[in-house]
C-alpha cells in the first residue's frame, strides 16, 4: 500500500453524482506496516518449538489478517459539489460551516483536551494534521467533525469552493 495519500484537487465527474473536488485515502504509514510485520512474526516464535513451517505459516496468516483489517478500515475523505464524506459519514455541504486546520501541538489539543464529546471523529494516529469542520445542521447535535488529513489546506480549499 502506498505511504502517501492521494489528494486530487482536479475535478472528475461521475455519472449521477456531482464532480469530485477532493479525495484522499488515509493509508497507514510505512511504520504501521513494519509494526504489523513485527506482530505477525510472533507466530514464528510461538510455534517454532513445534515446527518452523507451522511458525512461518502462522506469521503469514497473521500478517494477512492484519493487512486486510488495515485496508478495510482505511477511511476516505471526499468532497463533491454537494456532499462531504469522511469515512462512513456523509453530510450535505450546505450544512458545513467554518473549517480550521491544526498541526502538531494544536492538533494534539484538538484530539485531546479541546475535544467536544459530541464531535464526530475520523482520526488516525499516523496522520498528524486534523481539520475541524463545523456542522450547522440545526437538527444534528454534532457540533463539528474532526478528521485527520495529510493535506488540510487542500481540503479546506475544496470545502470553500462553491456548493451546488
Amino acid at each position: 500500500m502506498p505511504e502517501s495519500s492521494r489528494a486530487a484537487p482536479a475535478p472528475k465527474s461521475a455519472p449521477g453524482d456531482a464532480s469530485v473536488l477532493y479525495t484522499e485515502k488515509l493509508w497507514p504509514n510505512f511504520w504501521i506496516w513494519l509494526v504489523s510485520a513485527g506482530f505477525s512474526s510472533a507466530g514464528i516464535l510461538m510455534l517454532a518449538p513445534i515446527s518452523i513451517a507451522a511458525g512461518i505459516t502462522a506469521a503469514i496468516v497473521l500478517f494477512a489478517i492484519i493487512f486486510v483489517l488495515l485496508v478495510l478500515s482505511t477511511p476516505t475523505i471526499q468532497v463533491t459539489g454537494s456532499t462531504l464524506s469522511v469515512g462512513r459519514a456523509t453530510i450535505e455541504r450546505s450544512f458545513v460551516g467554518t473549517t480550521m486546520a491544526f498541526r502538531r501541538a494544536e492538533a494534539t489539543a484538538e484530539r485531546g483536551t479541546r475535544l467536544n464529546g459530541l464531535a464526530f471523529l475520523c482520526i488516525r494516529g499516523w496522520v498528524d494534521p486534523v481539520v475541524r469542520i463545523e456542522i450547522t445542521d440545526p437538527s444534528d447535535q454534532t457540533p463539528y467533525w474532526l478528521a485527520s488529513t495529510r493535506h488540510p489546506d487542500q481540503l479546506i480549499v475544496a470545502l470553500s469552493a462553491q456548493r451546488h
